[in-house]
């Protein structure tokens, strides 16, 4: 392990100040934009207490997760007090630092510098919190830039905004350029030690993102994957070792968490031969993804690593008709005995064809892995060799073993249309009952024979039976039947069925 940190001694104030640049630091993102960090931090303890200060800690630090040991267990370590100042120096905060004090202000006009004097009124950073800071000016509290106006008075006249760039006075060794961790440790003994630091951290995310390539004609899928990592720390992380985990952990959410990220991930099945980029192990109730490679993610920088690879992923492409549609305005308000008994209600015809593409994630399919949620891309290869997109979906963390069903947009030459054809109720003091019956046509304007899947939704009510019907249907769920009927090139299908409920 190599230790970059350069070593400071204040001795006025008898603190070691250890930069901590994110060198050699281990990482575990997770997919709901927090991480646990672990970095090893060189410390020099006297016996007794030794006051300790890391800068360059990441600006949304969770200081009560912060953890601080000795790996060989040689030392004890004890952290008697801690603060954690997020608070470093702008022209906000020093503004609002000098509220009521007249200062300098270089003012450029017609090509020459000019300074002027003016007192701040209104620095327009507010000040938030219950984050105090001890500066030359006593004790400040502290918050975040807001959009509000400046006013600076000049030779008794007030003004919105500022004169020219402001020109602050030297600042004290309080005030601190990046956020900071201070420490009194208590040691029973001298000596140096190679103590490992960890603490969770907002602002750091990832997810994955699939592409999926099919050829000219067929089913057969190229698949890859590129997981995408986020860093909005305020920190960078050099030659970082990196886990990404993948699941939905319970994480409380607290009032500061400002930035919110999207998720998901992926991994690699080995297509390139040798050791994969990104390799995957259960963890828990949860699935761990480690890149082998170490890589330095920079503040604020977004990157990426392919970190999957599959080829010849048998899939099936079909078609859903869901003619099911309704005026959810019209109903709005009313109670369910009311609705079911409309003549009306859920006869309006939906023309739109779903494409649909399945393939199992299996190990007999080439892939056989966990898959985390993220978005996937389908392309497939014109005649001319270019790819051209054919649509994206999200998928879910999905298991392996389970298979994937995942909507790519609507069908061009595939039209379906449905009508009620009979309606009748009939109520009596004992029982009710509605009898109903449906004609679904399905006109395919393609040049090969295309399964469409029809999907009928039973919403009168959950005690039904169907009756007469023109195909073979499955009961999906307690309130749906679908119906599979293929349809030729160029020709029409027609589905009726007549459904009885009771209530």
């Amino acid at each position: 392990m190599k230790f970059r940190r350069a070593i400071k001694v204040a001795c006025v104030f008898l603190i070691a100040c250890y930069p901590c640049a994110g060198g050699d630091a281990d990482l575990t993102i997770y997919n709901q934009n927090f991480a646990v960090v672990r970095e090893m931090v060189p410390l020099d303890l006297k016996k007794g207490i030794t006051e300790v200060r890391l800068t360059d800690m990441t600006g949304s630090l969770e200081p009560d997760s912060v953890m601080l040991r000795d790996p060989q267990g040689k030392h004890a370590l004890r952290i008697v007090e801690q603060s954690y100042r997020a608070d470093p120096v702008s022209q906000g905060l020093l503004l609002a630092l000098n509220e009521g004090k007249t200062i300098d202000f270089l003012v450029q006009e017609q090509g020459r510098n000019e300074v002027v004097q003016g007192k701040i009124v209104r620095s327009g950073y507010t000040l938030a919190g219950s984050s105090f800071v001890q500066t030359q000016y006593g004790m400040q509290q502290v918050g975040n830039d807001q959009p509000d106006q400046p006013i600076i008075e000049i030779g008794g006249k007030l003004r919105f905004g500022l004169p020219g760039t402001p020109l602050f006075p030297p600042l004290l060794d309080e005030t601190i350029v990046k956020p900071t961790l201070s420490w009194q440790i208590q040691s029973e003994t001298a000596g140096r030690v190679n103590a490992e630091l960890s603490y969770v951290t907002g602002g750091l995310n990832w997810d994955a993102a699939y592409n999926v390539v099919a050829p000219e004609t067929g089913d057969l899928l190229d698949l890859t994957g590129w997981v995408t990592m986020r860093n909005q720390t305020g920190k960078t992380f050099e030659n970082a070792r990196i886990k990404l985990m993948a699941g939905n952990v319970n994480k409380v959410q607290m009032v500061r968490d400002v930035q919110q990220f999207a998720i998901a991930a992926n991994l690699s099945s080995g297509g390139f031969g040798g050791q994969p980029p990104v390799t995957e192990k259960k963890f828990d109730e949860y699935h761990l993804y480690e890149l082998h490679q170490p890589t330095t993610l920079h503040d604020k920088e977004t990157k990426q690593v392919e970190f999957t690879s599959a080829s010849g992923v048998q899939s099936n492409r079909y078609y859903v008709y869901d003619g099911f549609k309704i005026d959810s305005n019209r109903y709005q308000g009313w109670g369910v005995e009311t609705i079911r008994q409309q003549s009306d209600y859920g006869t309006q015809s939906n023309p739109s064809v779903w494409v649909m593409r399945e393939f199992a994630n299996t190990t007999a399919n080439h892939l056989g892995i966990p898959l985390p949620a993220g978005r996937i891309r389908f392309y497939r290869r014109d005649t001319d060799g270019h790819l051209e997109f054919t649509g994206e979906n999200m998928i879910e963390h999905t298991a392996q073993d389970e298979t994937l069903h995942i909507f790519t947009g609507t069908a061009f030459d595939i039209v379906g249309e449905r009508k009620q054809t009979s309606y009748r109720i009939n109520q009596n003091q004992n029982a009710r009952a509605v009898d109903e019956s449906f004609e679904i046509k399905l006109r395919n304007h393609t040049k090969e024979a295309v399964e469409i899947r029809v999907v009928e939704h039973l919403y009168r009510g959950y005690t039904w039976t169907i009756g007469e019907h023109s195909d073979p249907f499955q009961q999906t769920d307690s309130r749906t039947a679908e119906f599979r009927v293929k349809v030729e090139p160029g020709g029409e299908k027609t589905v009726t069925y007549a459904v009885h409920y009771t209530w």
